[in-house]
C-alpha cells in the first residue's frame, strides 16, 4: 500500500507543482504523522515543511516535536491563540455575546484559522497543502469544512483509521505516533468518546456494511447523510 501512495504523491507533484514544497500541519496524531512520513518518502525531507499550531498550551505538543525531529524536517511553530482570541473579541462585540457559547463556532473557528495559517505559509514557500483526513472521519463528517477538511491533495482520504494505522506500521513509524488516541485537542475527550462508537466499529461498517448495534448503525448513517456536503463539490446553479 505504501508504495502505491508514495508513487501517487510523486505523480501529483510532477503534474501540479514540480519543485514545490509540501506543507503539512503536524498535530502529533496518527493521520498527520503517517501523511508526513509518506511525504518524506515521496519528496525527500528537504521538500516537506511541518507546521505546529497550538492554541495556547497544547498538552501533547511534545509528540508533534518528536515527529518532526524523527523525520528531520524543517518546521515552524505558529501559536494561533492570539488570532483566535482577536476574532472572538471582534465578533463578540458585534453580537454582544461570547461566540464560544456556540459549539459550532468554538469547535470550527480554530480549525479554519489553522488552515488559513497553512495557506499563508504555503504562499511564502510556494507549496501545496496536504490534507490529512482519513476515510473514517470523512464518512461521518468528523472534520471542519474549510478547516482540516481542506487542502490541495489528500494521500490518505481513501483509507479508514484502521488502515492508516496499518500503513503507519508498514512505514516503520514508532507506536507513539501510530497508536496515539485520536482527540481534537480542545474538548478534553477522545474522538471515540465524542462519537459514541469506536473506529473499529465504524471501519468495519464502512468496509463490510456490518454493524451489530442497530442504534450505532443508525447514528453512523445519519452522520454520513447530513455531512456529505463537507466532501462533495459545492452545489452551484448551472444555466440551462
Amino acid at each position: 500500500m505504501k508504495d502505491e501512495i508514495i508513487k501517487w504523491i510523486k505523480d501529483y507533484f510532477n503534474e501540479n507543482g514540480k519543485g514545490c514544497k509540501a506543507i503539512i500541519g503536524i498535530s502529533g496524531g496518527t493521520d498527520s504523522s503517517v501523511t508526513a512520513k509518506l511525504l518524506v518518502e515521496a519528496l525527500g525531507k528537504e521538500n516537506v515543511i511541518g507546521v505546529l499550531m497550538p492554541c495556547g498550551i497544547q498538552h501533547d505538543i511534545d509528540v508533534s516535536l518528536a515527529l518532526v525531529k524523527l523525520l528531520d524536517i524543517k518546521y515552524h511553530i505558529i501559536n494561533i491563540e492570539e488570532p483566535v482570541g482577536a476574532l472572538r473579541e471582534i465578533i463578540g462585540k458585534e453580537f454582544d455575546k461570547d461566540p464560544n457559547s456556540v459549539d459550532a463556532y468554538k469547535t470550527n473557528t480554530p480549525a479554519r484559522i489553522r488552515m488559513t495559517t497553512l495557506y499563508g505559509i504555503c504562499a511564502l514557500y510556494g507549496g501545496r497543502v496536504a490534507n490529512t483526513c482519513n476515510l473514517s472521519e470523512d464518512w461521518i463528517g468528523y472534520s471542519t469544512k474549510f478547516g482540516d477538511a481542506a487542502g490541495d491533495f489528500s494521500p490518505i482520504s481513501d483509507l479508514t483509521k484502521t488502515e492508516v494505522r496499518e500503513l503507519g506500521r508498514e512505514l516503520g513509524l514508532p507506536s507513539l505516533f501510530v497508536e496515539k488516541t485520536p482527540e481534537d485537542g480542545m474538548s478534553g475527550k477522545s474522538d471515540e468518546e465524542k462519537l459514541g462508537f469506536t473506529y473499529e466499529v465504524l471501519d468495519r461498517y464502512i468496509r463490510t456494511g456490518e454493524c451489530d448495534d442497530p442504534k450505532i448503525k443508525e447514528r453512523i448513517d445519519h452522520l454520513h447523510k447530513i455531512n456529505l456536503h463537507k466532501i462533495e463539490p459545492m452545489k452551484a446553479y448551472r444555466r440551462k
